[in-house]
């Protein structure tokens, strides 16, 4: 009997525990747990960061159309899962985020109000229309993404976090641009040969979005109000440019290097016109305080990736595609091909306090060969080149926490020239408040030995990716300059930039993980089988003579 009453305890007791259980996971607003490899529907941390950080209510129109016959079956799925990132999204957000879903159906008040904020309609072959996009409005700032695509789905978190991001901007991000190449165009110098030259199309594209400056070879300081600074081809550059840097960068400042072993497109004047000069260029006083090597005397060859193929083929002209890059990452998702000509490479050794992440890296089949050797051609430098068996990374990001390249001090070249500006104060920021010394010889107002926070430096292989002749190509129609883009060099350095330009936590924004894979089994047989047909034409030559 006693049994019996304890087991009707016990059911009543578990009957009261589920119903609690019940209400309390049906007031959970959203609930997901998330299995898949690659953490496909985990929300990153650095947006994460971004809705945590909220100040101010945000408001999030959905534009999606419910009818039936307007959406393929295709987007309506996708529309859900757009839905679900929403609500990943507002449960981030601890109740900043508002979520309004909007369907403008044919005159109404919701298809007027998606016209205002501009997002336009979207056609299909049978000539429906449909909407599907988005508006952030935060205040009077509004940020849109008028057509929400499947194309770029590993991009929809990247995307609709940095449209939040930028309604919090009411002016634009001042970007610093130091170059030895004459990317703001040139007037030209016609007695020796040398036509003027226009602005260069990335800067004409940074320009729409952010105010662009120039800062000189020969600054000792990097103005507070540049927030990155694009570093072209840095040939012959000072030291005192150099520290300038360096302290940039331990204020915060974020920093895009295009170094280069042999730059193609820094002409030089001679009796027989402009010539490619093939200068080198690096900021070795930098790296090595970062534990990077970059080898100004040598160039990346690799058969896997050259572009052309029998007497035509450039094992140092690298048409690269998605094997090369990193396939987490915002810069280099969904990049499509990128041309390098004459590319250096990377090798690390890197000083504590700092990881690096390879965004763009060498096949296999590469080797680090001479600039003699790389002006070689076709099949001739294919014979030359023994594959190392192992990838060199050519465009790198470095994160947190730099220490200076110049532990002593300003160098006395800086020091002599600003003697009597101010009194040199050294800094640490993990060591509380600066002291003056009695020293006079800084113009600044500290010199930092440390980062106060983490931050971040991305460091490039090439300069001559961005030039006109290998990024575009120009057209007159009507009377109209029309550019084209023949490959991704330019979306991946604007992409750079406009992660750096945008809040920290972008940096660390990381591409969802597809969920298919490329077929690269194809490529490597096809590289191991030009290979040998290689080495044994080597070998018939070498029998013959």
């Amino acid at each position: 009997m006693q049994m019996k009453n304890n087991s009707k305890w016990l059911a009543a007791a578990l009957s009261v525990v589920a119903v609690l259980l019940i209400n309390w996971v049906s007031g959970l607003e959203f609930f997901r747990i998330d299995l898949t490899e690659g953490k496909v529907y985990t929300l990153s941390d650095g947006t994460k960061q971004i809705l945590k950080n909220l100040d101010e209510p945000v408001t999030l129109r959905f534009y999606v159309s419910q009818g039936d016959d307007n959406m393929p079956l295709p987007l309506k799925g996708y529309a859900r899962r757009v839905e679900d990132l929403l609500r990943e999204f507002k449960a981030a957000s601890k109740g900043k985020l508002v979520i309004e879903k909007l369907d403008p159906q044919p005159d109404s008040d919701a298809e007027d109000t998606a016209s205002l904020d501009g997002v336009q309609p979207q056609s299909l072959n049978t000539g429906e229309r449909f909407y599907f996009g988005l508006v952030v409005k935060r205040g009077e700032q509004k940020s849109a993404i008028p057509s929400i695509v499947m194309q770029r789905e590993r991009l929809l978190e990247y995307d609709i976090v940095r449209a939040i991001t930028r309604t919090a901007i009411t002016k634009k991000t001042k970007i610093g641009v130091l170059s030895s190449i004459p990317v703001f165009g040139s007037p030209g110098m016609p007695m020796m040969g040398m036509p003027p030259s226009p602005k260069q199309v990335f800067i004409s594209e940074l320009e729409r979005d952010f105010e662009v400056v120039r800062v000189s070879g020969s600054s000792t300081k990097i103005d507070d109000e540049v927030k990155v600074l694009l570093v072209i081809h840095p040939k012959g550059l000072s030291e005192t440019t150099e520290f300038a840097i360096d302290q940039f960068i331990l204020r915060g400042g974020k920093v895009i290097a295009l170094l280069d072993s042999y730059a193609y497109f820094d002409l030089i004047p001679t009796p027989q016109g402009m010539q490619p000069g093939g200068s080198s260029s690096s900021l070795e006083r930098l790296t090595k305080a970062w534990g990077v090597t970059f080898e100004t005397e040598k160039m990346l060859a690799d058969l896997q990736f050259m572009t052309g193929k029998g007497n035509r083929a450039l094992p140092t002209l690298l048409t690269l595609n998605e094997t090369a890059y990193s396939p987490t990452d915002i810069a280099t998702a969904q990049l499509g091909e990128v041309l390098l000509a004459f590319t250096g490479a990377f090798t690390s050794s890197l000083t504590s306090g700092l990881k690096q992440v390879d965004l763009i890296k060498s096949s296999g089949y590469s080797e680090l060969v001479s600039k003699e050797i790389a002006m070689e051609k076709g099949e001739q430098l294919a014979t030359i080149i023994k594959p190392s068996g192992q990838s060199y990374p050519i465009a790198i990001r470095l994160e947190g926490q730099f220490k200076t390249a110049f532990p002593d001090g300003m160098p006395k070249s800086a020091a002599n020239e600003s003697a009597s500006k101010s009194p040199v104060v050294k800094a640490d920021a993990s060591k509380g408040p600066a002291s003056k010394e009695p020293d006079v010889a800084a113009p600044v107002s500290e010199v930092l030995t440390q980062s106060k926070e983490n931050n971040a430096v991305i460091l490039i292989a090439d300069s001559d990716f961005i030039n006109d002749n290998v990024a575009v190509q120009i057209q007159e129609i009507f009377g109209q300059r029309i550019v084209y883009p023949t490959n991704g060099n330019l979306a991946f350095l604007q992409s750079l930039v406009d992660q750096f330009a945008g809040d920290a936590a972008l940096v660390s924004l990381r591409a969802r993980q597809s969920t298919s894979y490329p077929f690269t089994v194809i490529r490597e047989m096809e590289t191991r089988a030009q290979q040998a047909y290689v080495g044994k034409i080597k070998a018939l030559e070498e029998n013959l003579q």
